[in-house]
């Protein structure tokens, strides 16, 4: 006999049910008590040291399945520093005269990320969406250009944002149901690399430099595949690291440079990816 033939059977309860039920109880001592709160529904509980895993679980989990869902198969990364003003607007992050100056003129690739982005986005519309998606990581700068740009040409675009000791709020652009918080580095970093099929970095911080080298040794490694890897404005990626003295020094084997291509216009950028995948 089938479940449904038997009339004494009922579905499970779902969650959200058992949450009103909880609701519900008399309210006595015992109830009010934290040892009766549903587990999952216990936030003393769920953000204890012990939980740990299950909280890293679910933040692999919550991104996976929403993007799933939307059926995205594929992104392009954008990777840059939240400090890089619009042209014309406050380089609000400059603690003297030098780093004003820097800022500003650095600002012009806030202009070509969010070409870029509307770029890539043109690009997605083919797939209804599902390929070459842009994520940046949520914030303002270069982030805000990325998201901005797929905006521009009324594309979607996902936002990859992470509780900071100082408040990092979403740029306006990301789409909402694509805009996503994490507690932890990892997992976010994890869901940057998980569909890509580009990197493009810009000039950034210290943040920006831990997702380009971790995206190196990925593909170093043979842990992720090979994708474009673009850095914009080779004047400063070569001031900031040499990588061909690295080689010389045997840190890295010779050809490991070659991971790289640089760019300085969006244009540019674009048509490596698309020489790379024959589109």
């Amino acid at each position: 006999m089938k479940p449904m033939e038997n009339a004494g059977w009922t579905p499970l309860p779902h969650s959200d049910e058992d949450l009103e039920r909880a609701k519900s109880v008399p309210d006595t001592p015992q109830t009010r008590a934290p040892t009766y709160r549903l587990a999952w529904n216990d936030e003393d509980f769920m953000t204890r040291r012990e939980t740990r895993a299950v909280r890293l679980q679910l933040e692999h989990l919550k991104p996976e399945m929403i993007l799933a869902e939307r059926g995205i198969r594929s992104t392009v990364v954008m990777f840059g520093g939240a400090r890089l003003p619009e042209p014309g607007g406050p380089a609000w992050a400059a603690k003297n005269e030098t780093q004003k100056r820097n800022l500003e003129q650095n600002s012009k690739y806030y202009d070509e990320a969010r070409k870029f982005a509307r770029l890539c986005s043109q690009q997605s519309a083919g797939s209804y969406y599902r390929e070459f998606v842009v994520v940046t990581g949520g914030g303002p700068g270069v982030m805000e250009a990325g998201n901005r740009g797929a905006h521009d040409v009324g594309a979607p675009s996902i936002g990859l944002n992470i509780v900071l000791p100082h408040e990092q709020a979403p740029n306006p652009y990301v789409t909402p149901e694509l805009c996503f918080n994490f507690h932890y580095f990892a997992i976010r970093k994890m869901h940057f690399v998980m569909r890509a099929k580009a990197i493009v970095v810009f000039p950034g911080g210290f943040g920006t430099l831990d997702e380009f080298f971790e995206t190196l040794t990925l593909i170093q490694t043979g842990r992720m595949e090979r994708v474009p890897v673009i850095l914009f404005g080779r004047k400063f990626w070569e001031r900031a690291f040499d990588l061909d003295y690295l080689a010389e020094q045997g840190t890295i084997s010779p050809g490991d440079q070659e991971i790289i291509d640089y760019a300085e216009t969006a244009d540019e950028a674009w048509n490596i990816i698309r020489e790379f995948y024959g589109i």
